[in-house]
């Protein structure tokens, strides 16, 4: 549980500027007319694709839905923990499964940046992270991200400063959804060098 130090650290404060920080669970307002995947996560992707299904006409021009996408071994509708998590390996990814890995790789950018990074290196990670909440294909989550940059814009001094601006920007979505903090005096524990007690050696 955060103290309440914590807590003011990454809470924003409630300035106009920040009324659009909004957390990456906030509805889709994706404007293409089949469910978007990727900016949801699965069970309320497949609840709105049986739905989008069903009204589509088959080859008959019938509004019947297509079976083999409504709930067959093929394509579930719906799905436990440990078939979503088979699901993630060879299926498109949804809202969730996508945040954690672009998390994952955002971090691991970050823990392999250069200590001394160039002044190139430095603009170019900085317009990294400005075409990434361009083109990143959650438009709310996209929009949510660029609304912290422009707040709180990348620090790309040097690894740590990359590392531990990352570890801020992701503590403070982790709040908004009421997760655990992570403790930033370990990020490269973490996503470099691997837990001090030896579990992540070979």
């Amino acid at each position: 549980m955060p103290t309440s130090r914590e807590k003011s650290r990454y809470e924003p404060v409630d300035t106009p500027e920040t009324e659009a920080f909004n957390h990456f669970t906030s509805n889709n307002k994706h404007s293409t007319a089949a469910p978007c995947r990727a900016c949801t996560d699965f069970k309320s992707w497949a609840k709105a694709q049986t739905s989008y299904t069903k009204g589509k006409p088959n080859s008959k021009g019938s509004p019947e839905s297509d079976t083999s996408q409504s709930g067959t071994a093929e394509h579930p509708m719906t799905a436990t923990k440990s078939q979503l998590h088979i699901l993630g390996n060879n299926c498109p990814l949804d809202k969730d499964q996508l945040g954690y890995q672009t998390w994952g790789l955002l971090h691991t950018m970050a823990a392999y940046y250069p200590d001394h990074p160039t002044d190139r290196q430095r603009k170019d990670m900085s317009k990294f992270f400005v075409l990434l909440s361009r083109f990143y294909p959650c438009e709310t989550c996209a929009k949510d991200f660029s609304d912290m940059i422009s707040i709180r814009p990348p620090v790309t001094t040097s690894q740590e400063s990359l590392s531990q601006w990352l570890c801020w920007a992701h503590n403070n979505v982790n709040y908004r959804l009421g997760k655990p903090l992570f403790d930033c005096s370990r990020v490269n524990e973490r996503w470099r060098d691997g837990w001090t007690d030896g579990s992540c050696d070979p």
